[in-house]
C-alpha cells in the first residue's frame, strides 16, 4: 500500500545520466513509496532494450548534428526527445504498481492544462485522436517503473528525420508516417509550457494518490556515475552485431521481431534478436534457446517451445515461412 509520495526532478539534459538516475531510483525506492521522476533529454533518440539501433534511427545523421543515441531498460519502440518534451517515470515496488492509477495522473495533469485525453491500447495516451504520450514498462526483482513521453512542442521535422521505422510498423498502425501519428499539446493549448505541465504533473500526482509530496532521498553519485558510463558505452548502445548468414523478420499484433542467426556446418553458433515487443523476456529467451541447435525447422521449433519463449507460435510460424 502506497503511503508516501516522492518527487525527483533532473537538473540536466544528458540522456545517459538521466537514464542512470532512473535506474538508481528504481534500485533504491522504498516499500510503500511511489516516486515520480521528471526529466528531459536534449536531441536524443531513445530505443527500446531489444531494438536494432541501425534499423530504428539514422545514427550518423543524429551524431553529425550533435544528437545522442540512447538505449533504455524497457521494451517498446524508438522515441525522439528534445527540450520541448517532458519525460516522466513512476517508480515503486512491484506490489504497489497500478498502471491505471499511474495513467490517470497523466490524464489529470493534462486536464489541469485544459486538455482532455484518452488511453489507447496498453501504452499510448491520445488527445484529439492523436498520440502525445508513449509509455513503456520495466519490472525487475520486485521493483517496477512506468515511464513515457509528454510531447509539448517537440520538433516534428527533427523527429521524422532521425527516426526511420520500418514501413511494416507504420502500416500495422494504419498510418503513413511518424509525424501523422503524433500531436504536440501546444497545438491544443497554445499557452502550455514545460514548466506548466511539470507543475500540473506534481499536482495531479498528489491529487490522484491523496497524499502530499516530499523530495526523493539524496542519490548516490558514485553509483550514478557508474551507471552513466554503462548507458553511454558502445557495448550497451549497439551490442554485438553478429556476422549472420540468416535473417528473417515479421510483425505481429504484439510487435515486430528480427531474428539473425550465424550458422556454421549446419549448426546455429550465435543469435541476435531485435524487437519492440513490450515483453522484455522475448529477445533474451529466444537468443538463449537456439544456439547449438541444428539449423532445421523442427529442431529450432522444439528449442523455442522447450524454453517457453514468449509468442512461440508466432515465431515458429515466421521460421516456417522461410522454408529453411
Amino acid at each position: 500500500m502506497i503511503d508516501r509520495l516522492r518527487i525527483y526532478e533532473s537538473g540536466g539534459f544528458d540522456p545517459y545520466r538521466n537514464l542512470a538516475i532512473e535506474q538508481h531510483l528504481l534500485e533504491t525506492v522504498e516499500g510503500g513509496c511511489c516516486l515520480l521522476y521528471l526529466w528531459q533529454n536534449e536531441r536524443t533518440v531513445v530505443i527500446g532494450k531489444n531494438q536494432n539501433a541501425w534499423r530504428e534511427c539514422r545514427t550518423t545523421l543524429l551524431s553529425d548534428e550533435g544528437g545522442h543515441l540512447a538505449r533504455r531498460l524497457s521494451g517498446g519502440g524508438a522515441v525522439y526527445h528534445d527540450l520541448n518534451n517532458l519525460n516522466f517515470t513512476f517508480v515503486m515496488r512491484e506490489q504497489d504498481y497500478d498502471l491505471s492509477r499511474q495513467l490517470s495522473v497523466i490524464q489529470r495533469a493534462c486536464l489541469l492544462c485544459g486538455i482532455e485525453t484518452e488511453i489507447s491500447g496498453r501504452n499510448d495516451v491520445l488527445a484529439s485522436g492523436r498520440k502525445f504520450s508513449g509509455n513503456a514498462f520495466y519490472h525487475h526483482e520486485g521493483r517496477a517503473y512506468h515511464h513515457g513521453t509528454l510531447l509539448i512542442d517537440v520538433d516534428a521535422n527533427a523527429m521524422s528525420r532521425y527516426l526511420s521505422p520500418s514501413k511494416a510498423k507504420l502500416q500495422a498502425k494504419g498510418v503513413e508516417s511518424v509525424r501523422s501519428r503524433i500531436v504536440n499539446l501546444k497545438e491544443l493549448n497554445p499557452a502550455i509550457t514545460v514548466d506548466m505541465l511539470k507543475a500540473a504533473m506534481k499536482q495531479a500526482f498528489s491529487e490522484v494518490y491523496g497524499l502530499s509530496l516530499s523530495p526523493a532521498p539524496v542519490i548516490d553519485e558514485a553509483r550514478v556515475r557508474a551507471l552513466t558510463a554503462h548507458y553511454a558505452s558502445e557495448e550497451w548502445l549497439y551490442g554485438q552485431r553478429l556476422p549472420f548468414t540468416f535473417s528473417c523478420e515479421s510483425r505481429f499484433l504484439w510487435g515486430g521481431i528480427e531474428l539473425q542467426m550465424n550458422v556454421e556446418r549446419g549448426v546455429v553458433t550465435g543469435a541476435k534478436v531485435y524487437t519492440d515487443d513490450m515483453d522484455p523476456e522475448t529477445a533474451p529467451r529466444l537468443e538463449a534457446a537456439i544456439p547449438d541447435s541444428p539449423f532445421s525447422l523442427s529442431a529450432l521449433s522444439a528449442r523455442i517451445e522447450q524454453n517457453s519463449v514468449p509468442h512461440a507460435r508466432d515465431i515458429i510460424q515466421m521460421l516456417t515461412e522461410q522454408e529453411i
